[in-house]
């Protein structure tokens, strides 16, 4: 899942078009920035030269009441007079500080105190879960330990009665029916267009409407290409103060054109510790082990690269890390980190080339700034990428310290750091398969796979009781998807593991007919077949127990719940980044009411 805010404006007009009629009175809004004309807001929201107004700033900042950034029961003049004043004047909110360009403007409800209340919805793995609090507004509190909650499990809906008897009871027995309907209504839309997060407070409910005030909501961003119809054009502003810099947002040009992955958020510009890292999941281990280690107020940058990216691609993004870099001086030097796990299928040494060629670029400001370079990484073609990176570090004039798999793949963080000492770099053995094994590395048998009591109701609903691994050296695996690079890879590393036969017996591929592929084992050609349809691959295979997906993100759900059908498979790899979290958690309630095991890799969180 990749949860992102979204304004208020956005958020009202999502629920104007598509909360049920009749649940609230409908949201009016104007919005203004710095290009925003008058006269042009007045002809399109005549209400606005009439009615009092409220204006605030809509910018994702919280506690806007709390930090005097609401203007309330104001009329026309006054709105325009309290905007010209703050529009792009620099606030501090915590410790972020941002200017000001996008303000909201909404006529004002005059109202009691008794008629505010609180609604939230928010998601997890295995349920949705609302909140309701019968007071409501600026004041509210802790709203985990006084609002009512009610969880609702992935794939059903909450009754008006359930809404009524575990949320609403502290509510006005006058005022329960109508306000059970807006909750089921709003849960429905939550739903429907795959939010992830929406608050309303102050919700208002007086004899017998409901208006919505404040709001504050996220939505799934993977689900763009579900609801785009629904959505329309809807901004992912950034959180406020977190404006995007000049690098950041080429970044977000070369990632938007690219099909794999590249990202770049700047921490602190002045910082010591840079990263290069590849893949998210490493992405995320380097930057908690440096907060870990003591590093949190030096780490400079987070961000990844993934999904095979071109030399170029990769020579563009470690030039922009660099130039970032080598801006500031620091009189201890700096470090930059260029880390990762073991590599599926990306090129090592293509990625490292690009990465060389923008360090050769920077080679005198590298030297100016005293940086100290760590490098730690594996996979195919990891020993032609690392003797690329020793090379250049021979001639760069500051140290570069290069390590393999036989390194643990965070201890290069401490290195850097100065906790721990960095040992002389070994010279790796040439052995077969070294892109997978590293050499001189003693590699201990696999510990077996735990043993489960795997009860299981299959498609007649009968129940049987196995003592059986997940995965054994006999484990065999259809693959969906023409991902011949991958099924290679595979394949060398069962002949390097002294299968007997490869793990893999067939793929899925429905674009095209039945046929078969060319392969090898070892430095024998080998064909797997290929089918088209699911169900044939199942009927002459079924001594396939796994099955790896890696349908595309528009596929993958289908794909996987076509899957659950067959009895014979027991575990899913699914290898697609992006799946929306509402199919994926569907998806995951279902295979454990059959008892699959499910294996989700490069999903966005």
């Amino acid at each position: 899942m990749s949860a992102k805010a979204i304004s208020e404006a956005t958020g009202k007009r999502l629920l104007n078009q598509h909360l049920a009629s009749g649940v609230a009175v409908p949201c009016r809004f104007a919005s203004v920035t710095p290009e925003t004309s008058w006269d042009e807001l007045v002809a399109r929201n005549p209400w606005v030269a009439s009615e009092k107004l409220v204006v605030k700033p809509d910018q994702l900042i919280k506690r806007r009441g709390k930090l005097g950034l609401i203007h309330v029961n104001a009329d026309l003049p006054s709105v325009k007079d309290w905007v010209q004043i703050r529009m792009g004047k620099e606030i501090e909110v915590g410790k972020a500080k941002g200017r000001l360009r996008n303000f909201i403007i909404e006529p004002f409800l005059k109202h009691t105190q008794d008629e505010e209340a609180y609604v939230c919805i928010y998601s997890h793995r295995h349920a949705d879960t609302i909140l309701f609090h019968h007071q409501g507004g600026v004041e509210i509190g802790d709203v985990d330990a006084k609002a009512l909650k009610l969880e609702v499990p992935i794939d059903t809906k909450p009754s008006l009665d359930d809404i009524k008897k575990t949320l609403l009871k502290h509510l006005p027995a006058s005022k329960q029916d109508f306000t059970a309907k807006f909750v089921a209504a709003l849960y429905d839309v939550y739903v429907d267009l795959y939010f992830t997060y929406l608050e309303v407070n102050p919700l208002v409910l007086t004899k017998d409407k409901v208006y919505i005030l404040d709001l504050a909501a996220k939505l799934d961003a993977t689900a763009e290409f579900v609801c785009k119809a629904k959505w329309g054009d809807v901004e992912f502003p950034p959180p406020f103060g977190r404006d995007a810099s000049e690098e950041e947002a080429y970044i977000q040009d070369l990632d938007s054109k690219s099909g794999a992955s590249l990202k770049l958020t700047v921490l602190n510009a002045k910082g010591r510790i840079w990263t290069m890292v590849a893949g998210g999941g490493a992405s995320v281990i380097y930057s908690d082990t440096v907060c870990d280690l003591g590093g949190a107020s030096e780490l400079a940058n987070y961000g990844e690269y993934s999904g095979a990216p071109t030399e170029q691609q990769t020579y563009e993004y470690a030039k922009t890390i660099l130039g970032l870099m080598t801006r500031e001086k620091r009189p201890e030097g700096k470090i930059l980190i260029i880390g990762g796990g073991i590599a599926n299928f990306t090129n090592v040494a293509a990625t490292f080339k690009g990465i060389v060629k923008a360090l050769q670029e920077y080679r005198e400001r590298l030297v100016e700034h005293n940086v100290s370079i760590f490098v730690r990484r594996a996979g195919p073609n990891y020993q032609e990428g690392l003797r690329v990176m020793k090379e250049v570090g021979n001639t760069l004039g500051v140290p570069v310290h290069v390590f393999g798999p036989e390194t643990h793949m965070t201890a290069i963080v401490a290195m850097a750091m100065g906790k721990r000492e960095i040992p002389a770099m070994p010279e790796p053995n040439v052995t077969t398969a070294n892109f997978l094994l590293p050499g001189g590395m003693k590699t201990p048998p696999p510990p077996s796979s735990p043993k489960k009591d795997i009860r299981r109701p299959f498609l007649d609903h009968a129940e049987t009781t196995v003592q059986q691994s997940w995965f054994t050296p006999k484990t065999k695996a259809i693959v969906w998807g023409m991902q011949t690079r991958a099924v290679q890879s595979m394949l060398d590393f069962d002949f390097v593991c002294s299968r007997k036969e490869g793990s893999v017996v067939a793929m899925v591929y429905p674009f095209t007919g039945d046929h078969k592929q060319k392969f090898y084992w070892g430095h024998k050609e080998i064909l797997i077949p290929v089918y088209k349809n699911m169900a044939d691959a199942m009927k002459k295979h079924q001594d396939a127990d796994v099955l790896i997906n890696f349908a595309s993100l528009r596929s993958a759900y289908d794909s996987t719940f076509e899957t659950l059908q067959y009895p014979q498979i027991r575990t899913i790899a699914i290898i697609a980044e992006g799946i929306p979290d509402n199919e994926e958690a569907s998806r995951c309630r279902c295979a454990h009411q059959l008892c699959f095991a499910t294996i989700c890799l490069c999903q966005h969180i």
